[in-house]
């Protein structure tokens, strides 16, 4: 077998070495001074204040905390499309809440306002969508059908970190936003995850949840050197431990840094897929994106005809190319006792498979990805079609 071209990738170096020595050799590796700049350099990505994001150690810590701030409980629902990250899925049963999942456009895999606005019903309390790829999808209109409706509105844009619509940030439509940045990601902190809050109040409670609820979060805060006993606390609630280190905040404010150029090389991949893949039988790529849209690039995906996707997988494995499909449709895990009927979305899931694209691939490693499955596919789809005229 070739040398495997991997489906995600982070791109780290030499300058993420040295601002890590930083760290170490300040002797403060905890949440502190490189925190904070991560926090308040992210917030300038956004356009948004600095006091409305929070750092945490995963995404899906982010996403945990914004359904306890958005009063998710027992009794109350949250949809959400089916096509999501299992971590969105626990987040909601986790608090005694029912996730309602809703379908997805079978091409983008993102759900539009109709499919969010069938699902909506008087027990619920949010909704939760996600940006499929790293493309916005129907966020305008979905974000306008939440306010009308008095829904808070969660967007997971885990993998769009750079996606915008009409030069806003995705993640900031609504009324809460998340993103990752663990070690598949655009950009990484090695792990570790970023919590935007648009409400004041609600903005001013989550580092709060972050940190187990505690009102002090170090004796080197300012408040805590006006107290004789600062190492004496109160609680807000009962939370987890959620926050992140300088450590991972060094390594993210060099690929914040770095990010532009990741998105726009690998802009520069999907370009290419969609050249070397045009006219291929049996094969879709990605539609093209709306006017305004801007898309983070994080995943290429391909569908095609025929019942040929796993066996595609399976050869392009054979060949050094690993693929994958993200994300299985969550009406379908057992877990969550969801009987709905999602079509688009099964749809979807049978004939998506997601190839290698990551800022770190070269054009001869895109190329060799292209002829692999130029090769295959119509070979598979000729194989199919001969079993199904044996079979007639």
């Amino acid at each position: 077998m070739k040398e495997m071209i991997n489906v995600f990738q982070p791109m780290l170096g030499e300058r993420e070495l040295a601002a890590v020595r930083e760290v170490f050799e300040s002797n403060w590796i905890g949440r502190g001074a490189r925190t904070k700049a991560f926090e308040e350099g992210f917030a300038r990505h956004l356009g948004v204040g600095p006091r409305h994001v929070t750092s945490t150690n995963s995404c899906t810590e982010a996403t945990f905390i914004a359904m306890e701030l958005a009063g998710a409980g027992p009794g109350s629902e949250v949809v959400m499309p089916t096509i999501s990250f299992v971590g969105a899925g626990n987040a909601v049963a986790s608090r005694g809440a029912r996730p309602v999942f809703c379908d997805v456009d079978p091409r983008t895999l993102n759900p539009t306002a109709a499919h969010i606005e069938a699902a909506l019903t008087p027990r619920t309390r949010a909704v939760v969508v996600l940006h499929y790829g790293g493309h916005p999808g129907d966020i305008v209109e979905i974000a306008r059908l939440c306010r009308e409706r008095g829904v808070l509105l969660i967007e997971d844009a885990a993998i769009g970190v750079a996606s915008r619509v009409d030069g806003r940030a995705c993640g900031t439509f609504g009324d809460m936003g998340v993103w990752s940045f663990d070690h598949g990601k655009i950009m990484v902190t090695v792990d570790g995850g970023m919590l935007y809050v648009r409400d004041p109040g609600l903005a001013a409670r989550a580092p709060k949840l972050a940190y187990l609820g505690m009102e002090q979060t170090s004796g080197y805060d300012q408040a805590m050197r006006e107290h004789t006993r600062w190492w004496e606390f109160e609680l807000s609630s009962f939370s987890r431990r959620s926050v992140t280190n300088d450590v991972l905040s060094a390594v993210g404010l060099v690929q914040l840094g770095r990010l532009p150029d990741f998105v726009a090389r690998r802009r520069r991949i999907a370009e290419r897929y969609d050249r070397g893949l045009a006219g291929v039988e049996g094969l879709l790529c990605p539609p093209p994106l709306p006017a305004g849209h801007e898309s983070s690039h994080y995943m290429y995906w391909i569908q095609v005809e025929g019942g040929i996707r796993d066996r595609l997988a399976r050869d392009l494995y054979e060949r050094g190319i690993y693929t994958t499909f993200r994300y299985p449709p969550l009406h379908r895990v057992a877990a969550y006792g969801s009987d709905a009927v999602l079509p688009g979305a099964d749809e979807a899931a049978a004939r998506t498979l997601l190839l290698p694209m990551h800022q770190g691939l070269t054009d001869a490693d895109v190329d060799r990805v292209v002829e692999a499955v130029r090769e295959c596919v119509p070979a598979l789809l000729r194989r199919s079609r001969g079993r199904s005229l044996a079979g007639v």
